[in-house]
């Protein structure tokens, strides 16, 4: 077992951990941040999507021991109210059918806008394809994504 350092939703946490655990175990387990779903285990639906130095990535595939002193941002920490300019759009498109992927749908979402505050429906569906919904909410999806765009606008 190795102490890391993290910073967690702005919280520096120390975690003692076995250097390969999965950052999704750390966080659900270890941190009691639950809104980050576990689903393929394989890194390839997305629902497990966290932001680490700003940029997404499936935390069910990184290790804790490549975040050791890294920001790490989850569903909880992207906004302190839920008000974020995704969530709130989300809400507003009526987006979720079952919720489960919608923490990762979020989380890619917002950090997609973050590098592209203008994009095009075609460039919505690129970055959203990464994350599956089983439901098949992708209309509502680049609903969203193209009115937090405007949100942001504003």
């Amino acid at each position: 077992m190795t102490l890391f350092n993290l910073v967690v939703n702005g919280e520096s946490r120390q975690v003692e951990a076995d250097p390969s655990e999965p950052l999704l175990w750390v966080l659900r387990d270890r941190l009691g941040l639950t809104g980050t779903k576990y689903s393929c285990g394989i890194g390839e639906c997305g629902c497990c999507t966290v932001h680490v130095g700003g940029q997404a990535a499936r935390s069910c595939q990184t290790s804790i021991s490549s975040v050791d002193g890294k920001a790490i941002t989850t569903i909880e920490g992207l906004s302190p109210d839920g008000l974020h300019p995704v969530q709130e759009a989300w809400l507003e498109e009526c987006v979720a059918q079952c919720g489960y992927c919608q923490p990762g749908q979020i989380m890619t979402a917002a950090a997609f806008l973050a590098r592209n505050p203008h994009p095009t429906d075609e460039e919505i569906d690129s970055a959203m394809s990464v994350a599956l919904c089983r439901c098949g909410s992708y209309p509502r999806i680049r609903l969203a994504v193209r009115r937090a765009a405007k949100a942001g606008e504003a």
